[in-house]
C-alpha cells in the first residue's frame, strides 16, 4: 500500500470507487482545500486503486467548541477505508501516522480528530494510537441523497487530541 497526496487526476477514480454524496466533503472540495493550502488530502492506494482517504485540515476543526478549546490544532477529518472488507488491516492506522508525520514536518506538535459517540470501533483505534478526549461537540454536515437533495445532519462527537 502507498499513501499519497491527492492529485487532480485522482478525483474521478475516487468518485467512482467511493462516491462522496457530501455537500462540502466531496473529493473535489477536499482537493480544492488542498490546492488552497488549507489541508492535505491523503489517499491510500492498493493495487492501483484508492481504498480510503483522510484530510488533514491545517485550519483545524470547524466546530466552535473545538476551536475555543483547541485553537490552532490541525484536525484529521473524514478518515475512511473502503471497501469495508479492508478495515482492521492497518490502513486507517497508516493514514493517521501519515497525517502525524506531515504535522511534525511542519513543526506542529499536536494533532486532533473527532469521533462520533456511536463509532466505538474508530474510538478504540484512536485510543490505541494515543488520542485522548478533550471536548464534546456536535458535528454538523450536509448529505446529498441519490436525487441530489440536500439533508442537514448532526452527530454528537468528542474531539480527541494527541501530543506528537
Amino acid at each position: 500500500m502507498e499513501i499519497a497526496e491527492c492529485r487532480a487526476e485522482d478525483i474521478e477514480a475516487l468518485e467512482h470507487r467511493m462516491p462522496s454524496h457530501s455537500a462540502d466533503g466531496s473529493h473535489a472540495a477536499r482537493f480544492a482545500r488542498q490546492r488552497a493550502g488549507e489541508s492535505t488530502y491523503l489517499i491510500p492506494w492498493l493495487q492501483g486503486r484508492p481504498v480510503g482517504h483522510a484530510e488533514v485540515r491545517w485550519t483545524g476543526c470547524e466546530a466552535p467548541e473545538v476551536r475555543a478549546a483547541q485553537p490552532g490544532c490541525p484536525e484529521i477529518n473524514g478518515l475512511f477505508v473502503w471497501p469495508a472488507s479492508l478495515r482492521s488491516q492497518g490502513i486507517g492506522t497508516a493514514l493517521v501516522h501519515a497525517a502525524e508525520r506531515l504535522a511534525r514536518e511542519r513543526g506542529i506538535d499536536v494533532m486532533g480528530l473527532g469521533v462520533g459517540h456511536g463509532n466505538v470501533r474508530a474510538a478504540a483505534l484512536y485510543a490505541r494510537l494515543g488520542y485522548l478526549p478533550t471536548v464534546a461537540y456536535v458535528d454538523r454536515w450536509a448529505h446529498l441523497d441519490p436525487d441530489g437533495v440536500r439533508h442537514e445532519r448532526s452527530d454528537p462527537c468528542v474531539f480527541l487530541l494527541k501530543a506528537l
